[in-house]
């Protein structure tokens, strides 16, 4: 247990260095208007991404951030009696958890946040409503394995990066432009030019390099976690409903990709065929 608690905290330890320089290098600027020491800074940033988590201002900022928005009358008709029932068959209130429509011709859902399950529209009208079922009871089991809540930390932890990477990118951009257009007839500029677009490079590539490797972690981890909330289904015997639902992605084509943080917020999935043998043969084998 200790062992998988350590992997999935991976990429938040991971990109927890490049979110402290990229946090440095806005406050460098910042201390200029406003007196403030930086650990004060990093810590309220940290604090302001701790604060998502009280449902409140987690159910205020992330379904619109997500485009997601509440059940109209005929999905609350489809997902509330579904989503009673599997909250009473784990002894939760049916109310710990929201339900949130994310306006889609995919066929997904995801949890997030520590309180929100959401689904696309698209599967609440398409897929049965058992079908339905055992997409919600995954995604519940998520939220009891407590998988969203490093993922959360991790992607806030990610923005200041995300935000340097890409404002290095477009400084290198302006330099060489500047270089190209008003330097050329002065070789002191040329050569200053020249060397802060190589600098605004290395800093954007360390950021985008950061970033990168801390998602792939994020996917590493998010594949382990499909699976752990695929056994945690099937212990909840909605296993035949999961599997169902994963035919039907499989039939449509698709690999039970998530659908964008949108991209960013969640985690690659193992192929729908895959996840489909391993929960059948648990189905078979409960205790193996």
């Amino acid at each position: 247990m200790e062992s998988s608690a350590l992997t999935a905290v991976a990429p938040v330890l991971f990109i927890l260095p490049f979110s402290a320089l990229a946090l440095l290098l806005v406050w460098l600027p910042l201390r200029l208007i406003i007196d403030i020491a930086f650990w004060w800074f990093a810590l309220g940033y940290l604090v302001a991404g701790l604060a998502l988590f009280w449902r409140p201002l987690q159910l205020l900022i992330l379904p619109p951030l997500l485009g997601a928005r509440p059940p109209n009358n005929t999905e609350e008709g489809i997902i509330r009696p579904l989503w009673t029932a599997i909250a009473l068959a784990n002894n939760l209130p049916r109310d710990r958890y929201v339900l949130r429509v994310l306006p889609s011709e995919d066929l997904n859902a995801f949890a997030c946040g520590g309180h929100l399950v959401v689904v696309t529209s698209f599967a609440v009208h398409e897929l049965s409503r058992r079908e339905l079922a055992g997409v919600l009871a995954h995604e519940l089991s998520h939220h009891l394995g407590l998988h969203t809540v490093a993922l959360t930390i991790g992607h806030w932890l990610s923005i200041p990066v995300v935000l340097l990477a890409r404002v290095g990118v477009f400084l290198q951009n302006v330099a060489t432009a500047a270089n190209q257009s008003f330097a050329q007839g002065s070789v002191v500029l040329r050569n200053l030019g020249t060397f802060v677009a190589a600098l605004l490079h290395v800093v954007s590539w360390l950021f985008v390099v950061g970033l990168t490797t801390s998602d792939a972690l994020a996917n590493t981890v998010g594949r382990t976690s499909e699976y752990q909330a695929d056994r945690r289904a099937v212990r909840m015997g909605y296993g035949g409903e999961l599997a169902s639902a994963l035919r039907r992605v499989i039939s449509l084509g698709g690999g039970g990709r998530p659908v964008s943080w949108r991209a960013r917020l969640e985690t690659s999935h193992p192929p729908a065929r895959t996840r489909v043998a391993r929960i059948e043969a648990m189905m078979r084998h409960p205790s193996g």
